[in-house]
C-alpha cells in the first residue's frame, strides 16, 4: 500500500489508473476495485477522493479536455506558418493518443450513452475548443493566400477533426495505436492538397 498523499495528488493518481485500465478495457467493465488495486489503495481510499465511479471518469475528461487543449495549443505556437500549425496540431493529436489510448475508449463509451451527462457536456467543450483554435488557424492561412478559394473554413476544421477520429477508430479496431503516428503525415499531406492552393 502506498503512503498518504494530498488530495490533489492521490485524485490525480485515480485519474491516471483509470486512463490506464482504460487502455485495454471498457470503463463499463472497470470497476472501483480495479482502480483501487491499480494505484495500490483500498477501495475505500478511492472512495474518500470520488463520490462514485462516475466522478473518476468526469475528473478523467476534465484533465483529457484541460491536457489535450493545452498540447495542441503549444504544437499550433511552434509553427512558421498557419498551415505547418495545422500539421504541428494534427501530429500533437495522434501522438496524445497513441500515448493515451484510454482516452478514445472512454470518449466513445460515454458517446454510446443515450443521455445527457456531465462527461458529454466536457466532451463538447472539448470539441468547441477544438473547433475554436482550428478555426483560427484556417482563417489565418485564408489570409495569407494559403487556402484554394473555395474552401469552406468550417467545414475544413470538421474534415480535420473527422480525419483524426477516423485514424483513431481504425487503430482501435487494429488493436495498434501507434500505427497512427505511421499514417499521420501522408494522411495529412492529402488533407493539406485539398484545403491548400497549390504551390
Amino acid at each position: 500500500m502506498q503512503t498518504r498523499l494530498p488530495t490533489g495528488e492521490r485524485q490525480a493518481e485515480i485519474v491516471a489508473a483509470a486512463l490506464r485500465l482504460a487502455r485495454e478495457l471498457s470503463p463499463a467493465l472497470i470497476t472501483t476495485t480495479d482502480i483501487a488495486g491499480e494505484v495500490g489503495v483500498t477501495q475505500g481510499a478511492v472512495f474518500k477522493h470520488f463520490p462514485s465511479k462516475d466522478a473518476i471518469w468526469l475528473a478523467a475528461m476534465v484533465w483529457v479536455r484541460e491536457q489535450i487543449l493545452a498540447t495542441l495549443d503549444t504544437a499550433a505556437r511552434t509553427a512558421d506558418s498557419p498551415v505547418d500549425a495545422l500539421s504541428a496540431v494534427f501530429k500533437a493529436h495522434i501522438a496524445f493518443v497513441a500515448t493515451h489510448p484510454g482516452v478514445p475508449r472512454l470518449i466513445f463509451h460515454e458517446l454510446q450513452r443515450p443521455a445527457d451527462s456531465p462527461i458529454k457536456q466536457e466532451v463538447r467543450k472539448l470539441l468547441t475548443a477544438y473547433r475554436k483554435l482550428l478555426r483560427r488557424l484556417l482563417d489565418a492561412a485564408a489570409a495569407r493566400g494559403d487556402l484554394s478559394a473555395d474552401v469552406d473554413v468550417d467545414a475544413a476544421a470538421t474534415l480535420f477533426v473527422g480525419v483524426v477520429q477516423g485514424l483513431v477508430m481504425q487503430s482501435m479496431v487494429a488493436g495498434n495505436t501507434a500505427s497512427m503516428k505511421a499514417q499521420a503525415e501522408p494522411v495529412f499531406a492529402i488533407y493539406r492538397r485539398g484545403i491548400c492552393e497549390a504551390p
